[in-house]
């Protein structure tokens, strides 16, 4: 079978699992961050009702708002918790069964939400948004793992990165479906709450028919005929003897090894430098300020002069711009790299922050003002978009074994959304006391980050794990001076693959 036949059945096949995995996976990251914004004052009300049937009094406005803050915060606390149980799932039901039954947390979520103002309840919503915190902390986790593990060589940034694009549509969607004419009104928002059960139902029904990750399947498990099933289905052919070897030389490098906890990964010192890239690059996509951008939507397009009931159509903009950008960077990660867009994005998102910053200090001084200021939100969304949003996901499973990647896992996704909570909780503070310069502390993350990855991640694009392993053993200089030996070296002593392909009769 030639090459363009099986890399064009290879697509076909990838695309049905990736959008079966990803509509009950991150598309409900991006969408239950949105959705919340809609019915605001609706649930402030909500709240303050409640309390005068249950104590005859009404609540201090600061009251309502410090209520409706934990609301909305406590679903970066369950993203905490779901990205602590991420990698136990995926190890013990597999990347599948663990997207799988991540529904479950979503389904018990959107029963309590539709039922919280008939109970009169508001204590439901928060339990609600806790659960449904932890399904997109188990999604946002889980599934780059299954899609960088289940992709070949040639496609594995696209269609990882894909998750990217999903979170991204997810927002767009979440913005559109609170609008008033659609689920935003007073009488409905306990539906809008509660919609994100259609997009688990849809993978709930569809995931099944689709392969478990073939990685898992041999490396985890042992079975080689369920992984050769699986490739043979991924790719669409039958002649996939490069793969299984790559796979089967990861097999031997691991031997009887077992799932790699917390500690061991944080004791084991070569891979101290891939842990400390993933962390930093996780951390500077939520300390960056892209989700604090959205703060100043409504104010911009109102001082640009939008009619103020216009202004939730055009805020719908926002999340189109990263959608966009995001398909737009989905095409081109193969081509660009990995290096390139995430350092060459915060590069960018640095000065658009410096310009947003002058043009928030000008207003009201300088004509104009407001319009650059709306051309700098859009901008910083497009950056955002076009590398952090995207590559940072796939950063564990491209520099990290199958021993090691769930627990990798476990720390990206704790140190975003660990990140994310104290973001949302500060830059109340930050606005107040630094104004117009709020977002100068955002810029000097960007560049922090650009540096940092710019002079410690090795390009990944194209590369084997072992040649990913084998460039940062070069670049650990205190690893190579101990001896630590390449992981090539390690997987070519334990056992040949060829023999071991040979023994196995793939």
């Amino acid at each position: 079978m030639n090459d363009t036949v099986k890399r064009g059945g290879c697509t076909r096949t990838l695309a049905l699992t990736v959008c079966s995995a990803a509509i009950g996976g991150t598309f409900q990251y991006g969408y239950n961050i949105s959705i919340i914004n809609a019915p605001t004052a609706y649930v402030q009300k909500f709240i303050n009702e409640t309390c005068m049937k249950r104590w005859g009094s009404a609540l201090e406005s600061s009251q309502v708002t410090l209520i409706w803050t934990f609301i909305v915060s406590i679903y970066s606390l369950g993203g905490l918790l779901g990205s602590l149980l991420a990698g136990p799932m995926a190890i013990k039901c597999g990347r599948k069964g663990a997207l799988l039954l991540n529904n479950c947390f979503l389904f018990v979520s959107a029963v309590l939400a539709l039922c919280s103002r008939s109970a009169g309840s508001f204590e439901m919503i928060i339990l609600a948004r806790l659960l449904v915190g932890v399904n997109a902390g188990v999604s946002m986790n889980v599934q780059p793992m299954y899609f960088g593990e289940s992709a070949p060589k040639h496609l594995r940034g696209a269609v990882a990165f894909s998750s990217a694009v999903f979170t991204a549509l997810g927002i767009l969607m979440g913005q559109v479906t609170g609008l008033t004419e659609v689920l935003g009104s007073e009488s409905l928002w306990p539906y809008l709450l509660a919609s994100n059960a259609l997009p688990g139902l849809v993978q709930l029904v569809t995931l099944p028919w689709f392969p478990e990750s073939p990685r898992y399947l041999l490396i985890d498990r042992g079975d080689r005929e369920a992984c050769g099933q699986a490739l043979k289905r991924l790719r669409a052919c039958s002649v996939f003897t490069d793969e299984m070897e790559e796979i089967l030389q990861e097999r031997a490098g691991a031997g009887d090894a077992h799932a790699k906890t917390l500690w061991e990964l944080f004791g084991d010192r070569s891979l101290r430098r891939q842990l400390c890239t993933v962390m930093v690059a996780s951390s500077a996509m939520m300390l960056c300020g892209n989700d604090s951008i959205y703060f100043y939507a409504s104010y911009i397009f109102q001082e640009v002069g939008i009619p103020a009931d216009r202004i939730q159509y055009v805020t719908i903009g926002t999340g189109a711009c990263e959608f966009t950008s995001a398909l737009v960077c989905n095409l081109l990660i193969e081509r660009v790299g990995r290096r390139l867009l995430l350092a060459g994005g915060y590069l960018l998102m640095a000065c658009w922050a410096v310009v947003f910053t002058v043009a928030l200090s000008l207003e009201g001084k300088v004509a104009g003002m407001p319009y650059l200021s709306m051309v700098c939100m859009f901008a910083y969304i497009l950056s955002f978009g076009m590398g952090p949003a995207g590559v940072t996901g796939i950063l564990p499973a491209e520099i990290f074994d199958q021993m090691a990647r769930p627990a990798a896992y476990m720390v990206a996704g704790s140190m975003m959304w660990l990140n994310l909570f104290l973001i949302g909780m500060a830059f109340p503070f930050i606005v107040r006391g630094l104004g117009q310069f709020c977002f100068i502390p955002f810029c000097g993350v960007c560049v922090a980050a650009c540096l940092f990855i710019s002079f410690t991640l090795p390009e990944t694009k194209g590369r084997t794990l072992a040649e990913i392993t084998e460039e940062f053993e070069k670049r650990n200089k205190k690893g190579t001076a101990n001896g630590l030996p390449e992981y090539g070296q390690q997987c070519q002593s334990l056992t040949d693959p060829s023999e071991f392909l040979e023994t196995e009769k793939i």
